[in-house]
């Protein structure tokens, strides 16, 4: 059995789709095939006897029937299609397009492997070919030497299959079980669900892991048209960083993927620490174009590695999406790790010095105006290739006297201030950053006590939406004249405390988006006063 077959991911179960009924009053006994000779489908669709009756004569026409390996390639397609779900090809420009920066590579398509559908491809010869492209094109191994030697034999003996890997998925597990935890020095107990209930079960650091060259020399070897890596490093506490070389070795260049141009680093702390760590990793990859880097959990030294590495970017990515905190809610002062970074650095900068070589960035974390300050001061209008920047806002990072005033969320004025500077920013800066026609700034909550008022700015296909001020809107008016603004309301509608004492809007939450959200009126908000 193959190693891939036995994983599966957003299963999709075949439906068997039958046509319906005629109505009574028809004088057609069969359906109707009006695209048959445009579909190129013969009209044994429905009849193996390929009969058509004939409404006034009932005569019957023969017509050549068409075997079913004759249908055309599309139609075979959109079967599939049904049975597994569409695809998008891992180079075409509807995947680096614009909206390839916000989503994230971790959610992509990974076909089913359930055993119904891997049982098409016995179908016909064509189906062969058309299923095996869907169930290898993204491949999920665990980084253990046992799992790349059983992949490396799988593909050695089925040479066709290695064509198919377009994105090749490697992950590093960071415990395994104990079975003899005192013969172990370094154990983590964990709380564990078994058939006797909740237990403790004794887990320890793998000791079969491959190292990241062993990884990099497989693909290498076994999957030469793969376009998209993905490493995972994995998340626990006090983690081991991904071995990188064989002890006694020594630092090397790892061997080069030429066909890699989207890399995607989940669990990042693991995988890479120092700039020597990020210079090896995008070393090896010299087509890289689009590089999608994540933290599991927040960290001084995740925003500290990757600002020091930032102004060292190879020329050839254009494609940057860093996320460096992602819980995605309020927070009542900016906690005491960040502080060690501002000793430190100031990522906004830093950010800021790379924008003129990208075409396409995103960023989830801690930013605030300086950036867009920074970037419209060093970008030169003429030569900026920058078309989209799409920043999610954990909190704007600023210097206040009392560490209690530096929070987020929509009832902290501070917050609101410093968000309308960034968005303020970000407008003026477009003067200079000629080519961006997307921009978005969202503030995400969870646990908001409105979640429709989260403030957020979006410009796309000239109409902006989101937060606005007097200032931000004769900004716009000055540096994109031909954009406009969807809505600028003066309220946001009746907010009204619940019996419990809770803010909602009345008479209910809207259905749809709120588009126009005055950013005096979050002051209301502050004080607990009710919008009118």
């Amino acid at each position: 059995m193959s190693p891939f077959l036995n994983t599966s991911s957003n299963p999709v179960s075949p439906r068997q789709v039958s046509p319906p009924p005629r109505p009574s009053s028809t004088p057609f006994l069969r359906p109707e095939n009006h695209c048959a000779d445009d579909c190129g489908i013969g009209s044994s669709d429905y009849d193996s006897d390929s009969e058509l009756y004939d409404s006034a004569s009932t005569v019957f026409l023969d017509r050549p029937s068409a075997a079913f390996e004759e249908l055309p390639i599309e139609v075979n397609e959109a079967i599939l299609d049904h049975l597994f779900g569409y695809r998008v090809s891992a180079t075409s420009g509807s995947a680096m397009r614009i909206s390839s920066v916000t989503r994230s590579w971790g959610t992509a398509l990974r076909h089913s492997r359930r055993r119904e559908l891997t049982e098409l491809a016995l179908v016909n010869r064509t189906w062969r070919v058309l299923i095996q492209q869907r169930l290898y094109r993204h491949v999920k191994l665990k980084a253990t030497v046992e799992s790349l030697e059983e992949a490396m034999v799988h593909f050695a003996e089925h040479e066709h299959l290695k064509n198919y890997v377009k994105h090749i998925e490697i992950w590093f597990p960071v415990f395994q079980p104990a079975y003899d935890p005192l013969a172990v020095p370094t154990t983590l107990t964990l709380p564990t669900v078994t058939s006797d209930g909740l237990t403790n079960a004794v887990y320890t650091l793998p000791k079969n892991n491959c190292t990241l060259e062993e990884a990099f020399r497989f693909v290498a070897h076994a999957l030469p048209q793969a376009t998209v890596l993905t490493l995972e490093g994995g998340e626990r506490r006090k983690a081991p960083m991904v071995v990188h070389f064989h002890p006694g070795l020594g630092p090397r260049p790892l061997p080069v993927l030429d066909s890699i141009q989207t890399l995607v680093t989940k669990g990042q702390w693991n995988l890479m620490r120092e700039d020597r760590d990020f210079a090896t990793v995008l070393g090896a990859l010299p087509n890289l174009v689009e590089w999608q880097a994540s933290y599991h959990k927040p960290k001084s030294k995740s925003y500290i590695t990757m600002s020091e590495f930032l102004p060292y970017l190879p020329n050839h990515l254009t494609n940057l999406n860093i996320c460096l905190e992602s819980d995605y809610r309020w927070e009542g002062v900016t906690p005491s790790f960040y502080t060690k970074v501002t000793q430190r650095t100031h990522i906004c900068v830093r950010m800021a010095a790379c924008l003129p070589a990208l075409e396409h960035f995103a960023y989830t974390g801690r930013v605030c105006h300086q950036f867009f300050d920074v970037a419209a001061r060093i970008c030169d209008p003429r030569v900026t290739k920058l078309k989209s920047v799409d920043l999610t806002v954990k909190n704007c990072c600023r210097h206040v006297a009392n560490i209690h005033e530096s929070g987020s969320g929509i009832q902290d004025m501070g917050f609101i201030e410093a968000f309308e500077r960034l968005v303020y920013s970000a407008v003026r800066a477009l003067d200079k950053l000629k080519q961006v026609q997307y921009l978005r700034i969202r503030f995400m909550d969870l646990d908001s006590v409105l979640p429709p008022l989260n403030p957020y700015f979006l410009m796309r296909d000239g109409k902006c939406s989101g937060v606005w001020s007097e200032a931000i809107v004769r900004e716009m008016a000055r540096v994109r004249p031909e954009n406009s603004f969807a809505e600028l309301s003066e309220t946001f509608g009746d907010v009204v405390y619940n019996k419990e004492g809770r803010m909602v809007i009345a008479p209910e939450y809207p259905r749809t988006k709120i588009t126009s959200l005055k950013l005096s009126n979050y002051r209301s908000l502050a004080t607990r006063i009710t919008i009118q």
